[in-house]
């Protein structure tokens, strides 16, 4: 039978101290007002939150939207954010170039940033007149520090009869030293519009050499690049395609532009993470799998009941920063306020204009897949 051990007179049992939440050290409480507030909100998460959670999340949750009627803010969650941000306190959802598009029209004075900092400063460029906050200064991007305003610089040097393109996934010091940008829901239209309008068979598109050279496989442009790449997409390999098929047969295999070209030859799909999004809910798979940051499989598969989602996913540690704490504390103190100095963010905002002017897409562009991998020249 079980004892105790010199728990005699006067050396009662210690009972363990339960630790704050992180909603109840900012003063946050799970009452009623909260729990009624907050209640029809839960089947959103129920997937990805416990029941047990809720409590300890509820509060912040209701905090966050209450910040954001007393502040006259709007959050912005991309497509990486978990299911608690992107689904219960986000505003506007999505891909990088729906952020863009929100941020340059919300009436709201305070934009908050649920993503990497390369997203707040575009929102700051387009929006300059918004307070914009970034809830974390360590959420940034692996892609977006591997090029520098001054390596463009030596590039148009270099290469002064041929456009530049730069991904969005850049800072604004990059946006401004070149001549537009692109996501990878429009990349191809990009490119194309870019060399009709210099009347160039080449293009040179910075920093993500995977996207670049997908790009180029559509297109048929000559294309140089930058040996960039995003640290949670590069991980995977044709080989990750093929050992997901013999375990899980019939799964329908999606792919980021980002990937390595031999991912996209060998998966049945490829896109933005809108048109991947678009895809599963209009063919809805009966097993499908999406290589590409792990939360957007959650989000994807929150909007998707009865899809079956296999999750061989890759996580994004700089997303991951983001965090409905740091979300509250940013909305209450204003920490982490984005400022670009104004030389740069008027020349910034022409590349982004120039990719905001071009005809709106119904709908993202595909990439088509199953096609060889091209080697293409890097301007370094």
């Amino acid at each position: 039978m079980a004892r105790l051990i010199d728990a005699g007179p006067g050396c009662p049992t210690p009972t363990p101290l339960r630790g704050k939440s992180a909603a109840e050290a900012r003063g946050l409480v799970y009452d009623d007002a909260v729990k009624a507030e907050t209640d029809p909100l839960y089947p959103l998460v129920q997937d990805f939150v416990t029941p047990m959670e809720w409590p300890a999340i509820a509060p912040l949750v209701a905090g966050i939207n209450r910040l954001k009627r007393e502040k006259n803010a709007v959050i912005l969650a991309h497509n990486y954010m978990t299911p608690d941000i992107f689904r219960l306190v986000g505003d506007f959802r999505g891909d990088s170039l729906q952020l863009a598009r929100e941020a340059a029209t919300v009436e709201q004075k305070v934009i908050v940033q649920a993503g990497v900092h390369f997203m707040a400063e575009t929102s700051k460029i387009l929006a300059p007149e918004k307070t914009v906050l970034i809830p974390s200064l360590e959420a940034g991007c692996s892609l977006a520090s591997s090029i520098t305003g001054a390596d463009v610089r030596l590039i148009k040097q270099k290469y002064p009869d041929y456009p530049i393109v730069t991904y969005v996934n850049c800072t604004a010091e990059v946006k401004a030293e070149c001549h537009i940008t692109c996501t990878s829901s429009n990349a191809a239209q990009v490119v194309e519009a870019i060399a009709k309008e210099w009347n160039s068979d080449t293009v040179i598109l910075v920093p993500d050499q995977y996207l670049a050279k997908n790009v180029a496989a559509q297109t048929g442009i000559r294309i140089l690049t930058w040996p960039g790449a995003c640290e949670v997409h590069e991980q995977f390999s044709a080989e990750d395609v093929k050992q997901l098929r013999e375990a899980h047969p019939g799964v329908v295999i999606l792919a980021h532009p980002e990937c390595p070209p031999d991912v996209l030859e060998a998966a049945d799909y490829a896109g933005s993470t809108s048109a991947l999004a678009n895809y599963v809910s209009e063919k809805r798979p009966s097993k499908v799998v999406l290589l590409t940051e792990c939360s957007m499989s959650d989000n994807v598969a929150a909007e998707n009941p009865g899809v079956n989602f296999i999750r061989p996913c890759n996580l994004c540690p700089h997303m991951k920063r983001i965090t409905l704490e740091n979300i509250y504390d940013c909305m209450v103190t204003g920490v982490h306020e984005v400022t670009i100095p104004e030389d740069v963010r008027v020349r910034a905002k022409q590349a982004l204009d120039a990719m905001l002017a071009l005809p709106k897409m119904e709908r993202p562009l595909d990439f088509v897949t199953g096609l060889k991998p091209m080697e293409l020249e890097l301007v370094v």
